[in-house]
């Protein structure tokens, strides 16, 4: 392997952080209606707050709608939050300019659900994975030798590097758009559901390689998924999402083998286990209804009106991320 396709590895002796999220909100505005009036906001994300290392994986976990995919944007600033701050390697990049971020913005980079709608199909894959080179000040020349090494880093035939993103199945497109975000050998990968789109036998292969790179490179990840099977494969630490709220967060053994938020004990009642023996015995817990709407989200605890534990604090008072178990739960009354 060149350097060009190497980054320093990431140690555990730094000072701090690599990416520090704080009290980060996203609120949208309201759809208008036939008549012209704004309906109420939406706040998608509602002050989220986590840490990540140099070198570790985050997953981020909850049903469709919950924010995590618009926490991901914010983190790259494709969205700028409405409020709270997203610091990276000890600078607050929530509030630059586009100007200021440029530099910045080598260093993270993002990997999308949707391989081939996420690829310009009128640009070739040379075009596709040197565009961040190029705009970082990079020649034709090196951005293309560049762009051959990242495709055999990712498992591609460097031959194919004229050919257009069409011409590739669904996995090769995404290992495509994942080399794409390596160009600039960033520190920093959010993944946004980088293997729903994909079939089951080529999801595998997607999250090997990601293993891989972390490994290879040092890299960084932010794994957003609904899928807490991949998510305990690449995973060092979860973060549990429901309505724009984190309600639990540690690491990844504790959490699966003991969960202490009753929303976590259901998504993870619902995880098929090897063992049909196992899988039948086992009992699912069905949450009734579905997640309350973020335009008029319930007061207290936004779980309580599906929650069976729900008490008449849960309906008054919201609870705050405190630790628990070795983890943090955002419960009045987490555990059995």
């Amino acid at each position: 392997m060149t350097t060009a396709t190497t980054a320093t590895t990431a140690t555990t002796t730094e000072t701090g952080p690599l990416l520090s999220v704080r009290d980060l909100t996203m609120t949208f505005p309201g759809k208008r209606s036939a008549t012209g009036r704004r309906g109420a906001p939406v706040r998608a994300v509602d002050g989220v707050t986590f840490d990540l290392a140099a070198g570790q994986t985050l997953g981020l976990v909850g049903e469709s709608g919950c924010g995590k995919s618009t926490t991901g944007r914010m983190l790259v600033r494709l969205l700028q939050p409405t409020s709270g701050s997203v610091t990276f390697e000890g600078k607050d990049i929530s509030r630059l300019s586009q100007g200021a971020l440029r530099p910045l913005r080598k260093n993270i980079q993002m990997v999308f659900q949707d391989p081939h709608s996420s690829l310009n199909p009128r640009q070739t894959v040379a075009r596709v994975i040197s565009d961040p080179l190029l705009v970082q000040g990079w020649s034709a020349a090196d951005a293309r030798r560049r762009a051959a090494e990242l495709m055999e880093l990712v498992g591609l035939i460097p031959e194919h590097i004229d050919r257009y993103p069409h011409e590739f199945s669904g996995g090769q497109a995404q290992r495509i758009g994942i080399a794409r975000s390596l160009a600039t050998s960033p520190r920093l990968v959010i993944a946004d559901e980088p293997v729903s789109a994909l079939d089951v036998s080529v999801q595998a292969q997607i999250v090997n390689l990601l293993e891989r790179l972390r490994t290879e490179l040092g890299l960084a990840y932010v794994f957003i998924a609904h899928d807490l099977s991949v998510v305990k494969r690449v995973s060092d630490r979860v973060a549990v999402m429901y309505l724009g709220r984190i309600v639990e967060i540690g690491d990844k053994r504790s959490l699966y083998e003991n969960p202490q938020h009753p929303y976590t004990r259901a998504l993870l009642s619902a995880v098929p286990l090897p063992d049909p023996a196992a899988e039948r015995r086992r009992e699912r817990i069905v949450l009734l209804g579905d997640p309350p709407s973020p335009a008029a989200p319930p007061p207290g605890c936004t779980f309580h009106p599906r929650c069976p534990k729900a008490q008449p604090i849960c309906r008054t008072d919201r609870p705050l991320l405190r630790p628990t178990e070795g983890r943090e739960v955002a419960c009045h009354f987490p555990g059995d």
